[in-house]
C-alpha cells in the first residue's frame, strides 16, 4: 500500500512545484532532506550499536536476570505458553526492558531475535501463535519510562525542552499497551 501512496505524493508534489514555479525549492529540499537523513542514520547506527552492545553485556551479567524476575508476574499473565527457562522468555524480557528504558534502537534487534526464537517452536509456520501476537502488541505499544531516542532526536533538532514529552509518552504508551493487551486477550479467548 505504501508503495502506491508515496509515489503518488511525490508525483503530486512535482506537478504542484512545476505549476507554482517552485522547482528550484523542491530540488533544494530534496538534497537537504537527503543530507539530514544520512546524518540521522549515522547517529542512529552508532546509538544502536552502543545499546545493543550494552544489552549483550547486561545479558551475560545478573542484571537482566534481576530485571526479568521483576517482570515475572506480568510475563506469566501475558505469555502463559512460554516457560521461564526457555530462551524466548529471556529474549522477550530483554526486549521489554530495552523498551521500558526507551532504548528502541536496542529493542529492535532483540525483538527480531525473540520472534525468530518463538517461530522455531511455532507449530503453524504461516500463522502467529498467541505469544507472538501478544509480543507484537507490546512491542508496538512500547511502554517507556525514559524515551531516550525521542529525547535525543528532539535535542539534536534544537528543541528548547526535549524532555517535555516524558509524561505524554507515559500516558500514550500505557494506554496503548492496556488497550492492546485487553483486546488481544479477548480475541485469544474467542479464537
Amino acid at each position: 500500500m505504501l508503495n502506491i501512496i508515496w509515489p503518488i505524493f511525490i508525483i503530486i508534489s512535482y506537478i504542484y512545484a512545476i505549476c507554482s514555479g517552485n522547482v528550484i525549492n523542491i530540488n533544494q529540499s530534496i538534497f537537504d532532506s537527503c543530507k539530514s537523513a544520512v546524518d540521522l542514520s549515522i547517529t542512529f547506527l552508532g546509538t544502536m550499536c552502543l545499546w545493543s552492545g550494552i544489552m549483550q553485556i547486561a545479558k551475560k551479567t545478573t542484571l537482566i536476570t534481576k530485571l526479568s524476575n521483576r517482570l515475572n508476574p506480568i510475563m506469566k499473565i501475558l505469555f502463559p505458553d512460554i516457560k521461564k527457562e526457555e530462551e524466548a522468555y529471556q529474549e522477550i524480557s530483554m526486549n521489554m526492558i530495552a523498551n521500558i528504558l526507551g532504548l528502541g534502537n536496542a529493542a529492535t534487534p532483540l525483538g527480531l531475535k525473540a520472534m525468530k526464537t518463538m517461530q522455531k517452536s511455532n507449530t503453524k509456520k504461516d500463522t502467529l501463535n498467541n505469544s507472538m501476537a501478544m509480543f507484537i502488541i507490546l512491542n508496538t505499544a512500547s511502554i517507556q519510562i525514559i524515551p531516550t531516542t525521542v529525547i535525543a532526536i528532539r535535542s539534536s533538532l534544537g528543541s528548547n525542552n526535549p524532555t517535555s514529552i516524558i509524561i505524554p509518552v507515559w500516558i500514550a504508551t500505557i494506554c496503548a499497551a492496556v488497550a492492546g493487551t485487553v483486546s488481544a486477550k479477548i480475541f485469544m479467548k474467542k479464537w
